[in-house]
């Protein structure tokens, strides 16, 4: 079975919405959104250079670089050689970035969760249902 390029075009247009209505909801006054991708990145993709990390959000490298020293002085990441090239650093999630970005995706999960008390509790089963598949679709793109 296919989607169609409208229905797939809507539902990516309905998943941003989403997503960026709970980052602004949940992270008023805390992180950055740019802070956040770069993150959310890094726990996902391990320590990188500035420029994968550009590609990555997508944004510009002196836009990461801005992000990265930002995140640097709050102790959020760190930089250390790269390994592979002694004349080039990489930026490694600390621990307390770990932690938070677990409490950015808290704030979020308690957002949403006010929000599904407008769906009807069909609606809900639906949801959790679809989580998985949400999941292996986020994933098939790495």
């Amino acid at each position: 079975m296919t989607i169609g390029d409208d229905a797939a075009l809507q539902l990516v247009v309905s998943l941003h919405r989403l997503t960026r209505s709970l980052r602004r909801s949940a992270t008023a006054g805390s992180i950055q959104l740019t802070h956040t991708a770069v993150l959310a990145l890094l726990t996902q993709r391990g320590p990188s250079r500035i420029g994968e990390i550009a590609q990555w959000v997508p944004c510009s490298q002196p836009t990461a670089t801005a992000a990265v020293l930002g995140l640097e002085s709050a102790g959020l990441v760190r930089r250390e050689a790269d390994p592979d090239d002694r004349r080039a650093s990489r930026v490694l999630l600390t621990e307390r970035g770990s932690a938070a970005l677990a409490e950015v995706a808290r704030g979020e999960a308690q957002v949403l969760a006010r929000r599904l008390s407008v769906l009807r509790p069909e609606e809900i089963r639906l949801l959790a249902e679809v989580e998985p598949v949400l999941r292996r679709l986020a994933e098939a793109g790495d």
